[in-house]
This record gives C-alpha cells, structure tokens and sequence, in this order.
C-alpha cells in the first residue's frame, strides 16, 4: 500500500436537488482518487441542518452520483457516511480546544457587538477573548486566532493565498447549545476520514484559512488545499438555481447521456491537452491533474454541452440507441396509445432518428406520427406548408399519384413519384414536399419524408392527405 494514499471526498448537503456545479467537483475528486490503486472517494453527506435536509435529497445525490459512474460498485469508493453520526467526536473537540486555551465561551449577542463596532458590518471585537467565561447555556465558543502574521494556504489552482490574521474575527465553533458550526464539522470529519485532498469550489476559499487553522491547533498537517473556478452562465453571472438550470436530474430527464455529460463537466476548468474535446472518461481519467484546473470562472454553455451530446448519441450502435430510448417511450409517459407501438416499426425508424437528435427526448416528437392515429398538428408549419397554390395542389396531385396501386411503396420510389408530381407544378422537391410533410407528420421538419411515408404504410398516408386537404376545404367554407 502506498505511504499515504489519496483520500478525497465529496461532501454535499441534501437541501435540494444535484447541482451541476457540485457534479463537477464530485468528478474532479473521482478522477484523483482512482489515479491511485489505494485511492478513494469519501461521500459523506453533510446532514447536521435539520430543518433543511430531507431522506429524498440524499437518495437523489446518491443516485445522481451512480448516475455518473460513481457509485459503491468501485473499491474507490467509501461511504456514503453522515455527518449527524460524528456529533459526539465535534462536541469532545470542542471541548478539547477550549481545555487546550485555543477556544473561549462568549455571550456576547449580535446587538452588543454591533453597539460596540458602532458598525453592523464589522465582525466581532474580542471581547469574551480574556473574560475567562465558563461553559454555560447561551455562551458560544469561539476560536482563538493567533495575534499577527497571516495564514497562507497553499491552493493547488490558486498558488499562495495568505489571510492576515487581523482580517479574521476569532470566530465561532459551536454554538450556546453546544452544537458544532459547519467550520468545526468539517474539519473534525475530515481528519477523522483521514482526507489528503480537499478539492471544491472557490466559494470556499474563504472558509479556508479557519479550517486550517483548527487544523493546526489540533495537531494535524492540513490537506492539500485546491479551490475549483466558480461556473457562470452567458452572463457571465454564477450559475444559480432560482435563475439557470442547474439541476443534473434536469438533464438527466432530458434525455442527456451519462457519459456526455461527464466529458462536458470534466472541461469546466480543466482540460485534457491539445484540441480534442469529445474524449471518454477512460482516457481523460489518468490525465488529470489538479495543478492544471485554470483559476478563470468556466462557462456551462448548454449549446456545446448539446453538441457534445448529439456526437456521443451518434456514436452509439442503433440497438444501445434504441434500448437508451425506451423510457421515453413508455406507455405511461409516451403521447400515444400503447397498443400502436410497433417495435419493429421503431427499430426500423431508430437509425434515421439517431443521426438527427440531440437528446433522447427529442425522439418522442421525432417519431410520434407513425404511433398516433393522427399526427400532432403544429399551427405554425401548417400555415407555412399550405399556402394558397401550393398546399392545395400538391397534395391532390400528391394523393392521385400515391394512391396508385401499381406505384411501389418503397422510399425510392415514392421519391421519384413526388419529384415529378412537383415538377409538374412547377416546383423542386424541397417546395413540393413541405405539404406532404405537414399533413403526414404534422411538423415541416423530421426524419426522411420518404423512409417515413414507408413505414407509415399507404393506407395511413393516404388517409392523411385526405384529412388534409377536408380541412382546407373546411376551412374555405
């Protein structure tokens, strides 16, 4: 085993769904952990606000996590564990720091210090720091900072951050009820989890030197320290879940791939070298390092993150497409009834379908004129496929030319059958098609017109035009 292997963790609090930002930092994590035969990855659930944490939240992470690849399937991985178990060990350390000299009890209220400052801006003033108070209920327990010099965090992504000592209000560590604040949790759980490196986002950074210094008063060589860009929208504003959509179950539901969204996450901030971006996580795992994660805000921009998703789908073999489609065409979720679904028919439409989508969900819109028994109509392509002497026109001719019964039904041919019916209008194929298109499968975009009026079969596409045109003629009267 080696001497000291690489202990990471990732340490969420289940107050609401996975943020993208926190996916990020999970894998970040993940990716150093297994760089080590011994390395691992601590999930450990920050629970210890009550009132905030719900059981669905922490399923949720965990979920979102396997959801990714990281999961209690890998030896890497440990826990997930609970901060909320850990209670005792935060009481006996504080109290262990105020036996030490390194913590005293205040009972100072926010007001007295804010009459003191003369400022409510300005932290506390010390002035519990030689009263020499007993532990007693009300009376919080602060840390004692050492007077002068700085403390100066070695960030793997930042460099040397030094904090004056003056700068930072001996501040507190638990509370009059004697329960932990998050700045004692933390470090408390991080060197009873023997963690080595503590990689997180930059919103952090402030918390740092505190941790560091507990760290130290407790006898313990801090960790390695490394503090993740923050992410921003196209505003350049951080991402935020009352503004942007941040949600990884958001993505998830929308039919994005695991594995695409992981290439994306693994680029805010870092990348793998040269220009190649679509890289599996394979091979961008043992290139990581965290010395190379630029300090600059990453921008998530959805576009790419669509883009990306588009090449990684593309790049599935049709049957794992076709399998990968299959929540979305459940009876209980899909918009037609479920004895229309034929899957063979989709099997058929799946290699068509596969080159033209971007997301999973998109396949329902994609192919759902072959099941409904009639095609959702969209007010806006029909008005713009039927126009006066053109929709009409083409689609009698249309009719007339596929009805037909020596006509084969075949995409080839129904091909050359509309180019001439088009021709004889005095229109090209892309002109000529838009009615055929709109009133066969509702929309003026889709899959290829003439492998779909395929399988469609002749019956239903002939039945269609006829709707179609019965409703111009409705609509004339």
């Amino acid at each position: 085993m080696a001497d000291n292997p690489i202990r990471t963790r990732f340490a969420p609090s289940p107050t609401g769904m996975f943020h993208v930002g926190g996916a990020r930092s999970a894998l970040f994590n993940w990716a150093l952990a297994r760089q080590q035969p011994e390395g691992r990855l601590v999930l450990r659930v920050e629970d210890t606000d009550a009132a905030r944490n719900r059981p669905e939240w922490t399923e949720g992470i965990i979920r979102a996590l396997a959801w990714l690849g990281i999961s209690e399937a890998d030896p890497h991985f440990e826990g997930p564990y609970f901060q909320s178990a850990y209670a005792a060990k935060h009481r006996e350390t504080s109290e262990r720091l105020y036996k030490d000299g390194r913590a005293y009890f205040c009972d100072c209220t926010r007001e007295q210090v804010q009459e003191r400052r003369g400022n409510p801006h300005l932290g506390y003033d010390g002035f519990c720091r030689d009263r020499g108070l007993e532990p007693a209920p009300g009376r919080a327990l602060r840390f004692r900072v050492p007077e002068g010099g700085p403390t100066v965090v070695d960030d793997q992504i930042r460099g040397r951050v030094e904090f004056e000592h003056s700068a930072i209000e001996d501040f507190v560590i638990a509370r009059g009820d004697g329960s932990p604040l998050f700045v004692l949790a933390n470090v408390v759980d991080d060197i009873e989890m023997r963690i080595t490196h503590v990689i997180r986002g930059e919103e952090h950074l402030s918390n740092t030197p505190k941790q560091q210094l507990l760290w130290e008063a407790l006898g313990q060589t801090p960790p390695v320290w490394a503090h993740l860009p923050v992410i921003v929208n196209e505003k350049r504003q951080k991402l935020s879940k009352r503004r942007d959509k941040v949600a990884l179950e958001s993505y998830q539901d929308e039919g994005y791939l695991p594995e695409a969204m992981v290439n994306y996450l693994m680029l805010l901030g870092w990348a793998p070298g040269g220009d190649r971006e679509i890289m599996p996580w394979a091979e961008m795992e043992p290139l990581f390092r965290v010395s190379d994660v630029n300090s600059s805000s990453a921008f998530f921009d959805e576009k790419k993150l669509r883009a990306f998703n588009g090449e990684y789908i593309r790049a599935l073999p049709v049957e794992e497409f076709a399998e990968r489609c299959r929540p979305w065409l459940r009876p209980e979720t899909a918009p037609w009834p479920a004895e229309n679904f034929d899957p063979e028919v989709f099997a058929a439409v799946a290699p068509l379908a596969q080159s033209r989508i971007a997301v999973l969900s998109e396949i329902v819109p994609n192919v759902d004129f072959l099941f409904l028994d009639r095609p959702v109509e969209d007010p806006q392509s029909w008005s713009k496929a039927m126009k006066p002497g053109v929709g009409r026109e083409m689609l009698a001719a249309a009719l007339a030319r596929f009805d037909d019964p020596a006509l084969p039904w075949e995409a080839a041919a129904l091909k050359t059958a509309l180019e001439e019916v088009g021709a004889a209008q005095g229109l090209k194929l892309g002109k000529a098609q838009a009615p055929v298109r709109v009133a066969v499968t509702g929309r003026t975009v889709g899959l290829p017109l003439f492998e779909s009026l395929e399988l469609l079969g002749r019956d239903r596409v002939l039945d269609r035009l006829r709707d179609a045109l019965a409703k111009l003629d409705a609509a004339e009267e």
